[in-house]
Parts: C-alpha cells; structure tokens; sequence
C-alpha cells in the first residue's frame, strides 16, 4: 500500500514538474521566424529573413510565400536544435493565424497543423497584434526581466498598424484610438521611397534623421479627434514640398537628405507622443508601452524615455529583436493561452484582416 502510494505521488510530482515547451511559428509577411519558450523563458528565437523584395522596393506577395516555403522546415529545426528539445518534447504549436499577407500566412499554418497533427498536440492560434503587445513578457534567463503590470498602455506602431491599446490583461485588449488611414511605418517607407532612399525605408531614415536637424523643415500635422491618428495628409504634404523644392534645385534631397529624413521622423514621432500623452491623462495610467516594426526606431525611443523622465511613466521598450516580426512573442502568447487550454481546431482558417 506504502509503495502504491509512493509510487502515485512520485507520479504526481513528475507531472507537475513537467515544464510547458511551446514553439511559435510566425509567418504573416516576410519574415520566417520559429522559436521555442519553456515556462515563459525564451530558449531559442530564428529569423529567415528575404532579400527578394529589396529590388521591388516592396513586398511582393507571391515571392515571400514561396520564401517561407523554402525557409520553415530548416528553420524549425534551427529554433529546436538551439534550444536544445526534441520536437517529441513540444507541449503545443502556436502559429500566427493573421492579420498578414494570406499566401504567407498559409505556409506556417499549414505547416503547424501538419507539424501538430503528427505530435498529437495541441495547436494555439495566434493574433500577430496580440504577439507585438506581449512581447513585452518574453523572459530570458540571466538577463533583467522588467514586465509590465495591468493595466498599461501600450502604442503598437508598424509598417500596417498604429493604435493606442489599453492592456487589461493578456486577452482582454482595448483600442482607444488607431489611424483613419495609413500606418507610421507605411508613411516612413513612402516618404523614404519618394526620396529614393531604398526599402525598407525605416532603417534608413532612421539612420539618416541621427545626422541632421529636426527643426529644418516643417510638414502639416493632423487636426483628427480623440485618440486616432492620420498619416495621409503628412505624406502628401511631404510629396508636395518635396516637388517644390526640387524644382528649384533638381540636388535638393542629396543636399538636405539628413535634414528631411530628421524632419519627417521628428513630425510623426510628436503627431505618436501627442495622443499617447492625451491617452495617459485620460486613462491614468502611468505604465507605457511600445511595440511593432516602428518601435525599433530611436527617435520614437529617445521620446519616450523623455517623456518617461517629464510625466513620471514607467516606460517598457522592446529589445531591438523583439520589434520587427518574430517568433518569440508568438510563443510567448501561446504560452499565456495554453495555461488557459485555449486551443484551435485543426481547421481553423488563417485570416488576412483582423483587429485585436
């Protein structure tokens, strides 16, 4: 009888001790990326990038989807091999179902039903929104791991996405304003495009705006409403200046390159700041966030870090790593949902438009 029980309690405590190994798979544009968490602790995080669409000056659908078919299954195997698991050892596969570009997205669902399907685990599906938010949750071992309370805002700015969220919990997102028309990202690579500068142009302005004045030229801010933004009427104020200026001198941009990319970078940095310092007075809260592609810019980080100094916010700004799109915050979301055994059917579609 001793034996019996012990040998049920040792049962237990075996399972109880069992760590949640979950992989996420994110493939929603053109970015490849697996990575493996165990218990909320990052283990691995691989990215695949696609040279392909730099000569198109943009992503080209149908290219990026035959990439990450070439690109998933080697770069599975990478996130395994560095965190050092068996795929046998896998508790779940969370995916990106959507938003993102459909032909992208149904590589890695498909393979992460096939993947799932033949380790007989569950699969979680992922909102790729959701994951730029909770990347702030990613842990990492031996390192400081500072992770926002809730409630706490969080400005999600991307190359197809701008919103100002209020984070109640990991599945309990509110949208307090987001743009009417155009996202920051896009308006940068559109800007940077007219300017002949190269895609993606958020590196590049990036780099450009360190090394000029951001008080040289001035474009038209948006006059909208409550928390939503608008970036159409800056870029065609910036298209329209630039034609101008052009005209009376055809070396104008080579000659003031440093100081328009400041320029544009300072002007939507101030329009992101306004309604995020609008949004906290409103709300209270004192606990601010940023996430998505447009984060990893310094001139957006360096506002709030100055803010954070000015107002009193405990500010929260991703590693470089963790903005662009990645597989760890995939993991990380699926992570937090299999806790709560909030699954998906095998059948589950991927989706292209979606909102939180």
């Amino acid at each position: 009888m001793n034996l019996l029980l012990s040998l049920l309690l040792r049962g237990i405590n075996a399972k109880l001790s069992m760590s949640t190994l979950i992989l996420g798979i994110e493939s929603s544009c053109d970015d490849t990326s697996a990575a493996v968490i165990r218990d909320g602790y990052l283990l691995s995080n691989v990215v695949a990038s696609q040279a392909v669409h730099e000569a198109y000056g943009g992503v080209v659908p149908e290219l990026a989807s035959r990439a990450h078919q070439q690109n998933i299954v080697p770069v599975v195997h990478e996130a395994l091999k560095r965190a050092g698991v068996t795929k046998e050892e896998l508790s779940a596969v969370a995916f990106t179902r959507g938003p993102g570009l459909m032909g992208s997205l149904l590589v890695g669902v498909s393979f992460a039903k096939g993947f799932a399907r033949s380790l007989g685990i569950p699969m979680i599906d992922v909102n790729h929104l959701t994951g730029h938010v909770l990347a702030h949750f990613i842990q990492v071992e031996g390192e400081e791991n500072r992770l926002p309370h809730f409630p706490f805002l969080c400005l999600l700015v991307s190359g197809g996405n701008s919103q100002i969220i209020r984070v109640n919990a990991y599945n309990d997102m509110e949208i307090l304003g987001q743009t009417i028309d155009d996202a920051a990202g896009e308006a940068i690579d559109k800007c940077s495009k007219v300017m002949g500068l190269g895609y993606p142009g958020g590196p590049i302005i990036d780099k450009l705006a360190r090394q000029g004045n951001p008080k040289a030229f001035s474009f038209s801010k948006p006059h909208i409403p409550g928390l939503d933004y608008s970036f159409s009427g800056l870029k065609t104020s910036f298209l329209y200046s630039l034609r101008e200026w052009v005209k009376e001198d055809p070396d104008f941009i080579e000659h003031h390159k440093t100081d328009l990319a400041a320029s544009l970078e300072a002007t939507i940095v101030d329009i992101l700041m306004e309604k995020l310092r609008k949004a906290a007075k409103q709300t209270g809260i004192k606990e601010v966030a940023v996430a998505g592609g447009v984060s990893a810019n310094n001139g957006l980080r360096n506002a709030f870090r100055a803010h954070a100094e000015k107002y009193g916010w405990d500010i929260f700004i991703p590693k470089f790593s963790y903005t662009t799109d990645n597989a760890a915050m995939i993991a990380i979301t699926g992570y937090f949902k299999y806790q709560d055994k909030d699954f998906c059917p095998m059948d589950a579609p991927a989706y292209s438009r979606v909102t939180l």
